[in-house]
């Protein structure tokens, strides 16, 4: 396989896209929040531009509609079928996480793949964190199995081990477990042109399905990166209409598609179909303005400290909340060290969620891993499957102590959980997708099923009287805070105590559980 980069005239063809208006784009720049109501209306004319896909459900999306916006996500799909008939639907899936933050059982990654292909879903676009096939199997089967389209992913990343020969080899497992396009998902805009030619090209060589690219243009060069991609042979690409397109997003449907117009290139659509898309978008984008990203423009600085802009955003969330802001420094400084110790693994939901908080615990504690997060514990226990590379064997020593870390498939050693998340909510409905939506975000469903199914309160003719002092919340787990003090390590934790932080990452917010351990 050469390395040389020829600028040759590629093969013609019609080149497929994939319009991202209704999931990654409002993801990436409005923190998820784009609501159903604002969606359907623009949908029949999304409908006729001819995309050779919407995608229009999971990542974030799920989450944010329980958790935000009281939205059913399983009525949102169900809706969107109903008015995109003539689109195929598209979905970004995590594998074994499904759309959650852990690993779940394969009975349950198998009812939500039958239960989304029931509602309407057509097209599966499958990744794992780690890029590994363990974590890929039992997602793709099923979506095999019930007539889908499988989409494997990789998921692009820099790193001294990640080499064109390790991306291809992934391209060729996906293509061997069934995938009938193949991804190159570029989640950080790390992807160069040259490197996009490359890896395009070498896949085209050694794979026989089409290849896809999807890149953002928050490093600034998202448009060359498309464009290599189509010499090097890309079958089809992700792009977002111009109203709601490039900072932390995507490149401009209209302006990509208008640039292989008349072309051996061209992409049979519409450009003229897509003005009143972007004229509707305008329209209703001041409405999200609380939730707009505030990075707008390029920032090539991560070229050279490969953070996405939400993990970014969420360390200096952490810093702020405890009055150590001015320590950032330290932190991005920490954050190549932490992810070299895990393995070297891609910076992408959850992982780069799990680096950056244990950056700033290693900060803030005063001494490295002295406090760790669960997830990051779960990574060195290996967990959350295989690292690109073997984890650094003196931390997940101090790390996992005499335990032992896993060598199977990770969902091999959890039992089907189905039946008994169906049994715990019971007494409130048996539906299949309310248990599925349960069994991804158990708190959130439950504030969810409450406000839909429970008649609100009438308000009180007068305010009550404060209580004297505030009640603790039932069930709360003890938990001992974090020391707020600027400039000096947080040192008060015992080994064993527990410590809770609320994360909120582009516009998703969870917890992270984290324990402090033995020096």
């Amino acid at each position: 396989m050469s390395d040389t980069v020829p600028f040759t005239v590629p093969t013609p063809r019609k080149i497929r896209v994939t319009e991202l208006l209704l999931r990654d784009a409002h993801q990436s720049l409005l923190a998820t929040r784009m609501r159903l109501d604002d969606m359907l209306p623009i949908c029949e004319a999304l409908d006729d531009v001819g995309y050779w896909s919407l995608e229009v459900w999971g990542g974030a999306t799920f989450d944010s509609c329980l958790r935000f916006l009281g939205e059913d996500p399983w009525v949102r799909l169900r809706e969107l079928k109903k008015v995109l008939p003539k689109t195929p639907l598209q979905m970004l899936l995590r594998g074994q996480n499904i759309l959650g933050y852990r690993h779940y059982a394969d009975d349950v990654v198998r009812r939500f793949v039958d239960k989304s292909i029931e509602y309407g879903m057509d097209i599966f676009r499958t990744f794992d964190a780690l890029n590994d096939p363990w974590n890929l199997e039992t997602a793709i089967k099923a979506v095999l199995a019930g007539g889908a389209h499988a989409q494997g992913t990789i998921c692009y990343t820099v790193s001294p081990v990640h080499t064109l020969e390790k991306f291809v080899q992934l391209g060729r497992d996906l293509e061997s477990m069934g995938c009938q396009t193949i991804v190159v998902k570029d989640m950080a805009a790390l992807l160069c042109p040259v490197p996009a030619f490359q890896l395009v090209r070498a896949l085209k060589e050694e794979v026989s399905v089409p290849v896809h690219v999807h890149t953002h243009a928050t490093t600034g060069v998202a448009a060359m990166v498309l464009m290599r991609s189509v010499d090097a042979g890309a079958d089809g690409v992700d792009t977002a209409i111009s109203a709601l397109s490039l900072g932390a997003g995507h490149v401009p449907t209209e302006s990509f598609v208008e640039a292989f117009a008349g072309t051996p290139f061209d992409t049979g659509l519409d450009q003229k179909a897509m003005i009143p898309i972007a004229e509707y978008v305008r329209k209703i984008r001041p409405k999200y303005a609380e939730f707009e990203s505030s990075f707008s423009g390029a920032d090539p600085r991560i070229f050279i400290s490969q953070i996405p802009g939400g993990m970014l955003s969420n360390m200096e969330s952490q810093l702020k909340q405890q009055g150590c802001l001015h320590r950032i420094d330290e932190v991005l400084e920490e954050v190549p060290r932490v992810r070299a110790e895990m393995g070297y693994i891609p910076l992408v939901t959850p992982t780069s969620q799990i680096v950056g908080t244990q950056a700033v615990l290693n900060v803030m504690m005063g001494e490295r891993y002295k406090t760790v997060s669960r997830e990051s514990r779960d990574i060195f226990a290996g967990r959350y499957g295989r690292t690109p590379e073997p984890v650094d064997p003196v931390i997940q020593k101090k790390v996992l102590g005499d335990e032992q870390p896993i060598t199977c498939r990770p969902a091999d050693l959890i039992p089907n959980e189905f039946e008994k998340l169906t049994a715990e909510i019971a007494d409130r409905t048996t539906d299949e997708d309310q248990v599925l939506s349960y069994a991804l975000f158990p708190p959130v469903w439950e504030k969810f099923w409450k406000e839909k199914t429970e008649p609100k309160a009438a308000a009180p003719a007068a305010p009550a009287a404060a209580p004297a002092a505030a009640a603790p919340v039932a069930e709360a787990p003890a938990v001992a805070p974090v020391a707020a003090n600027p400039g000096r390590p947080a040192t008060a934790l015992a080994p064993g105590s527990r410590v809770v932080l609320g994360l909120t990452v582009e516009g998703k917010s969870y917890e992270a559980a984290v324990e402090v351990i033995e020096p």
